[in-house]
């Protein structure tokens, strides 16, 4: 719309221009007027090519300046109109359009009648100034008429700015313009000397300043398209180095263009300076370069990174930043790729930096490149719809993210993904990772050599490529072995059997399930449909899995929805395909039940069942040794009648929530509680009712309680509460709604009132401020309250007693 008002400006311009020029009609020699039309039209055709723009830049201001200085003003509209139509059909790449030709001739009218004016303006006549200042004039205000008016088409039409045009393009081309006044005041002189003919020799002098000008302006191609081949080998560079990520991480391929495409045009729309753009299209495919540096297992583990694993992965950017500083970057990429996971809010690493302080290029990369993650299928999780994962991105906003970039994100991204998917697969390919290489001799040294049978010689690639194969399965087979014995933490040691399994045998998902009390328990899940298995206890002989617990049977490419079919819950069934599943056995029998799913039917073949046959002895010992010690750890932290923490596990408790208290001035109120009478009990019912009504009050005692508080048993019949954030009084009345469901509980496990509890109270900073000093006070004001109750129990059967007497007598 601008162009198309520019444009009709400037013709109306130009129409009026020629109309004042060519009104009325003087010549004083026609002949004269000729020659100057040829010239100019020899001057025309010796046109140059502007760098960086799609424009052309000819001699003919030469002729048109000494036309100005010697012709009339009509005389040197027509030369300007004949130069100007020259130009568009001479050496023309194509054929113009008509609105081209009238707008060329609109500008060139106007910037000759602006020419013309100022060099016959009065004012020099009584400023006496001589010749050569009124071309020098004359030649500014023809320049800049003439190159201004282009300049700003070209701007409107390639969407760049007026000065940016003007300078880039034109301005360098100014000196030439003064040195052509120069020339044309030299000619001028010599004219009004020897005769208008003299001119004539302008023609030799305008063509080997035209062969310096092209010369120089080869020059200056040269030099740019040397300037973007180097631009074209550093960005060429910067690929190399990312297919070196993806060789390390098979899923950063795509990841990578589609983070790129996303970042630019997000750039784009946040008005990012050209160094900034290119520092965030290189950032874009290198931020995760610094994984070359963390160890491939923990890139690859298909689960949850533990804490010691995590923060060997936080190193990566910091070593990435390292990397790419020795690249010497001229545009800002290092600081986009240390702060990459930084956080809006300050709880990002490695630095924590906050809100503006993280460059705008980290910004938008964190954003982008956690939503394609999201979006992505991974070793732990599959994909999740953009939809969702655009939501999960939204609801960071001012958390993760900056919320500018994620409004934008929010608004565009369906277009940004269909464009991403269009650029899918045209920026890289992928590496050669299974090709087999035949040729190549073995070397001297570092190999075996081993003979050969003439007979078998045609057949041994075949033979030495299965000697290679299984030499590799055997090494696998072996440090999974090996793994599986090296921890006695279940999790982390499956977690190093799935991501070693999954180059021998592919799997969408990796369920381990133990045997407990007849139910299959999953005790590690991974991969698709993780929530849904983790939420399954399978009945040994239900489902998949359950079956072959019972028959003690592997199964090859069984149904995956069989395995949650025996809830009747028509919501929990899986879209996976196929199973393989093998029983975990030890000499006592069924340990648990190794289940490996793919999403597509029938995928698994007897090869692979004999892998994962090949370990599942080794995953039944670790299977039960990881039980036993989690047992064994829970025992000793486990009161064994009760499930309730024991006195040990109660200290180390109460020891760390003190030190809590202390860092945050939180309140903690402790309780300890005590049962009456409860000898009674097991003199009149004995041991093992004694024990029923333990679990009973624990059970109540937990029921009383908020979901963080902590109940203990200390031993014997005593117990203690924890209640973090719980004032004096507010900790008295739970003591005495506690003593009131204690006593109900008791009364209806024995069938009348015989026990009844008693309790007492400390507060943290009151009371002490160490662990003995809170439970001694506790304990005080619980046999206080212990004597208050016997005394009053004492008196109320005392006055019973008496009545009764007087009864009876």
């Amino acid at each position: 719309m601008r162009a198309k008002a520019y444009i009709t400006l400037v013709i109306g311009l130009g129409v009026a221009a020629f109309c004042h020029g060519i009104y009325p009609w003087t010549s004083a020699n026609l002949t004269r007027l000729v020659l100057y039309v040829i010239m100019t039209l020899v001057g025309s055709g010796l046109k140059i090519r502007l760098p960086g723009i799609n424009g052309t830049l000819s001699f003919y201001f030469l002729f048109v300046l000494l036309s100005i200085a010697q012709l009339t003003l009509p005389e040197t509209v027509v030369i300007v109109g004949a130069a100007a139509l020259c130009q568009c059909f001479w050496h023309a790449k194509s054929r113009p359009r008509l609105v081209q030709v009238v707008f060329n001739l609109a500008s060139n009218f106007t910037a000759a009648n602006m020419a013309y004016l100022t060099f016959h303006e009065a004012i020099w006549g009584r400023v006496h100034v001589g010749l050569p200042i009124r071309l020098a004039a004359t030649t500014v205000a023809f320049f800049l008429a003439n190159t201004f008016s282009v300049a700003a088409i070209i701007a409107f039409t390639e969407g760049k700015t007026i000065k940016g045009v003007w300078k880039d393009s034109y301005f360098w081309s100014f000196p030439y313009y003064l040195a052509g006044a120069s020339v044309a005041a030299f000619f001028s002189w010599v004219s009004s000397q020897m005769g208008w003919e003299a001119a004539l020799l302008l023609i030799p002098i305008a063509v080997v300043l035209f062969r310096g000008y092209k010369l120089y302006i080869r020059r200056l191609e040269s030099d740019k398209l040397h300037a973007e081949e180097v631009a074209s080998l550093h960005f060429r560079t910067i690929e190399a180095l990312a297919m070196a990520i993806e060789a390390k991480d098979h899923i950063t391929h795509e990841h990578m263009q589609r983070v790129q495409t996303y970042a630019l045009e997000l750039g784009r729309e946040l008005g990012l300076p050209p160094d900034e753009m290119e520092a965030l299209k290189a950032a874009s495919l290198l931020h995760d370069i610094g994984k070359l540096a963390v160890p491939e297992h923990i890139i690859s583990k298909p689960g949850r990174l533990t804490p010691e694993e995590f923060e060997k992965m936080k190193i990566h950017p910091i070593v990435g930043a390292e990397i790419l500083e020795r690249a010497n970057f001229p545009y800002p990429v290092v600081p986009i790729v240390r702060a990459h996971h930084e956080k809006w809010d300050g709880t990002g690493y490695p630095e924590g930096l906050k809100g503006d302080q993280i460059p705008i290029g980290a910004r938008i990369l964190s954003a982008v490149d956690c939503l394609d993650a999201l979006a992505s299928d991974r070793q732990y999780r599959p994909a999740y719809p953009l939809d969702e994962a655009l939501s999960m991105v939204v609801e960071q906003a001012g958390a993760s993210f900056d919320p500018q970039v994620v409004a934008i994100l929010k608004r565009r991204y369906v277009e940004l993904e269909a464009m991403a998917r269009r650029m899918l697969g045209h920026e890289f390919s992928h590496l050669s990772r299974d090709v087999r290489v035949k040729r190549g001799i073995t070397p001297a040294a570092g190999f075996e050599q081993e003979a050969q049978p003439a007979a078998a010689a045609s057949d041994s690639g075949d033979f030495l490529a299965s000697i290679a194969a299984a030499r590799q399965e055997a090494q696998a087979v072996l440090e999974m072995a090996l793994d599986l014995g090296n921890s006695l933490r279940l999790p982390e040691t499956i977690s190093i059997l799935a991501m070693r399994l999954k180059q021998l045998v592919d799997f969408d998902a990796l369920a381990v399930y133990a045997l407990r009390n007849g139910k299959l328990h999953p005790e590690y899940v991974v991969g698709q449909d993780q929530s849904l298995f983790s939420s399954l206890e399978i009945p040994a002989g239900h489902g998949l899995s359950g079956w072959v617990a019972a028959n003690r049977k592997a199964i090859v490419n069984g149904n995956p929805s069989v395995e949650s079919a025996y809830l009747n819950d028509a919501t929990k069934v899986s879209k996976l395909r196929s199973a393989l599943a093998v029983p975990l056995e030890d000499a006592e029998g069924v340990v648990g039940v190794l289940t490996l799913y793919r999403s597509q039917p029938a995928v698994f073949n007897r090869n692979q069942l004999r892998i994962v046959q090949a370990l599942a002895s080794k995953l039944a010992a670790a299977i039960k040794n990881a039980l036993s010690f989690r047992q064994v750890s829970q025992s000793a932290n486990t009161d064994f009648l009760t499930g309730l923490p024991n006195a040990r596990s109660l200290f180390t408790y109460l020891d760390a929530e003190l030190q809590r208290c202390r860092r945050s001035g939180d309140l903690l109120s402790v309780m300890v509680c005590d049962l009456d009478r409860f000898k009674e009990v097991n003199d009149r019912f004995g041991h093992t009712a004694g024990n029923q009504m333990l679990c009973r009050i624990a059970t109540t005692l937990q029921n009383c309680c908020r979901e963080h508080d902590y109940v203990a048993r200390m031993g014997g019949d005593e117990f203690v509460i924890v209640l973090p954030g719980l004032a004096i009084t507010s900790a008295l009345e739970r003591q005495q709604q506690i003593e009131r469901a204690t006593e109900q509980a008791c009364a209806v496990q024995c069938g009348e009132r015989i026990v009844a509890l008693s309790a007492g109270h400390a507060q943290f900073g009151r009371d002490g401020e160490t662990v003995e000093d809170l439970l001694a006070a506790a304990d005080r004001r619980m046999f206080e309250n212990k004597r208050k109750k016997k005394s009053l129990h004492v008196v109320v059967v005392g006055t019973e007693t008496a009545r009764g007497f007087a009864f009876a007598s």
